[in-house]
């Protein structure tokens, strides 16, 4: 294996695993007090897939299947989620509702305004746009549609 690909991996996983981890700690917003990271991350993949299933939820965040009913049940009772109409009534289909759509936002730019303070001080404009050429690549490459 080529040790850059090693090394490319090695990053990736400390900067998810540990970025997550200072960025969680680090921007100050109300949101981020009153829902867990794991719940913002469910309201994200649910208003990108629009409607989705809670199996493919599990399968998105890696977990058991019993650990996204309890983050569902938060959601649908702060009304940030609802079960969507369909034909077929054994499958439960969820989607986000406006007031899940707006805290989203209210999230989305707490983390924009967090990491344009961060790359600003500390990345170059032309590192940043080295950085979105190549996760567009990889996004294509791992077709990531519609996550």
């Amino acid at each position: 294996m080529d040790q850059r690909i090693k090394e490319a991996v090695d990053l990736f996983t400390d900067v998810m695993v540990y970025g997550t981890e200072k960025v969680i700690k680090s921007v100050d917003h109300p949101l981020w007090k009153e829902y867990s990271p794991e719940q913002m991350q469910m309201l994200k993949l649910i208003s990108k897939e629009e409607r989705i299933t809670s199996s493919r939820l599990a399968v998105l965040q890696s977990v058991h299947k019993s650990a996204i009913s309890s983050r569902i049940k938060k959601l649908l009772q702060k009304e940030l989620i609802r079960i969507a109409e369909t034909e077929d009534k054994r499958t439960k289909v969820l989607e986000i509702t406006d007031a899940g759509r707006e805290v989203l936002q209210q999230s989305d730019k707490a983390l924009t305004d967090y990491f344009e303070k961060l790359l600003s001080e500390q990345i170059e404009d032309q590192e940043i746009e080295q950085f979105l050429i190549i996760f567009r690549k990889l996004k294509e490459i791992l077709k990531m549609d519609g996550v």
